[in-house]
């Protein structure tokens, strides 16, 4: 009789925590961040590709018309980040780098 009442209470044990409630976190997603962007004027005489260049990586932003000025989102690099801007004429004889800039919300450059 004990070993039946043992029984039926260790199928009691896991019938109760099989169906029990779950204990569930809620919490916030992570904040979005401040979108970066670049606003560049391109003043050569052929496109160039625009780069920035975080933590090693080179990251492609947008190649830019001749004589042209855009504003170029740049996903993935947060405002505060201390990056260097490249860009490459489309013909690869010239490249212009910008060192040591802190990017803000909208950050300025202009190639030559």
């Amino acid at each position: 009789m004990r070993v039946m009442h043992a029984g039926l209470l260790c199928v009691a044990l896991v019938i109760g925590t099989a169906c029990g409630g779950r204990t569930v976190a809620v919490e916030t997603g992570t904040s979005p961040t401040e979108q970066v962007s670049l606003r560049f004027t391109n003043n050569a005489s052929q496109a160039v590709s625009v780069y920035v260049v975080a933590g090693g990586s080179d990251i492609f932003v947008k190649e830019v018309a001749p004589n042209t000025t855009e504003l170029l989102p740049v996903r993935g690099v947060a405002v505060g980040t201390t990056v260097r801007l490249r860009a490459t004429t489309a013909d690869g004889t010239r490249t212009y780098t910008r060192d040591d800039v802190t990017l803000s919300a909208t950050t300025d450059w202009q190639v030559p």
